[in-house]
């Protein structure tokens, strides 16, 4: 049998047993939802129990002590959290036809003014279209919100994830070393320097994105909540969680945060002062991202294209719902790894180097 034939019957092993496993998370997407939300904890919080075990604690004991640690300091700030969002979310439902006549009334002059320079533009229908559907539309999107936050996500399996998700969480810390030995004494024997070579930048890439992009999250949304907070913009601290929570969307957390923040200050304020310390709040908490959290916390080693990114979430989301958006941008990251390496193979091939 000729090398050609060896390699491509490799290549066709690999990518059946690709197809298949792909098959599989489809099929069972509604059922492994807690193992991989398991499996993402364990792996975020490995490097904390290996600072344990140098010290000379037990695997099992360390990983026990911190998953304990996780429950004591997560579980009180997200209840304290989803609270203060709840309430806020309520209150959105309640204010949203107040700024709608408020916004309708500061741009009146500005339509009146469009409509003297255009007189094809008819403002009436555009003041009728803020006042009625706009609010109608949003109030909607805010009882959906609220009850998602309330007992919408039970439907996502919530007991499943409360009870399975931390049983799984510990058996993955607790075995992780055990399971990547395994993984590594199946590895074939002629390419296993060049897949731990890849598996290594694989886990530099995720843990700069997943572990640092998750920092970056939390304290721009913890910046930009009590920036709004301070200013005196009410649902200030929702508009800045939800703007922090999805900054790891490129530019669009930030974008729509400032957006909506700043339709809210026009509604609310009459002044301008308070809409300029909007724009300052996010300036700022722009400023700092670029030049301070991403680079400290994410790093250069990341490798992943903004683009590429968001349309790992889209696909994902659209793919495989929730589950879709927690494995997008760690698939990402492994697709990125393995088409650089592809296309260096593909340089030293005989196929690139031909004349």
């Amino acid at each position: 049998m000729t090398e050609i034939t060896k390699t491509n019957r490799n290549w066709m092993f690999w990518l059946v047993l690709f197809i298949i496993f792909c098959y599989a998370v489809y099929i069972l997407r509604s059922v492994i939802l807690p193992f991989v939300a398991g499996i993402i904890i364990g792996y975020l919080l490995d490097p904390w129990v290996q600072k344990f075990t140098k010290y000379g604690m037990n695997r099992t004991l360390a990983t026990s002590l911190v998953l304990l640690l996780l429950i004591l300091i997560v579980v009180p700030a997200v209840a304290l959290l989803l609270g203060v969002i709840n309430e806020q979310v309520g209150r959105f439902i309640t204010v949203v036809p107040d700024y709608l006549s408020a916004l309708s009334r500061k741009i009146e002059p500005w339509l009146n003014d469009l409509h003297q320079n255009f007189p094809g533009l008819n403002a009436d229908k555009i003041k009728d279209y803020l006042r009625g559907n706009m609010a109608n539309n949003l109030k909607v999107v805010g009882k959906i919100a609220q009850s998602v936050i309330t007992s919408g996500f039970a439907l996502v399996n919530i007991i499943s994830l409360i009870l399975i998700t931390p049983v799984v969480a510990f058996y993955m810390l607790r075995d992780w070393d055990g399971f990547i030995q395994k993984i590594d004494s199946l590895l074939p024997r002629k390419s296993k320097k060049s897949i731990r070579q890849q598996a290594r930048e694989i886990d530099r890439a995720l843990a700069g994105f997943i572990r640092g992009q998750l920092s970056v999250c939390l304290l721009l949304g913890t910046f930009y909540s009590a920036g709004l907070y301070l200013v005196g913009l009410e649902l200030g601290v929702l508009v800045g969680f939800l703007a922090g929570l999805i900054s790891f969307i490129p530019y669009v957390g930030s974008i729509s945060g400032f957006i909506i923040s700043l339709a809210i200050a026009f509604a609310q304020f009459d002044t301008l002062g308070p809409v300029v310390q909007v724009i300052a709040v996010f300036m700022i908490g722009q400023f700092l991202e670029g030049n301070f959290l991403t680079p400290k916390l994410v790093g250069d080693s990341v490798g992943l294209h903004p683009v590429w990114i968001m349309f790992a979430l889209l696909a994902g989301g659209v793919l495989l719902g929730f589950l879709g958006l927690m494995i997008a941008v760690p698939a990402a990251a492994v697709i990125g790894v393995l088409l650089r390496h592809a296309i260096e193979n593909y340089k030293q091939s005989s196929l690139y180097l031909e004349k």
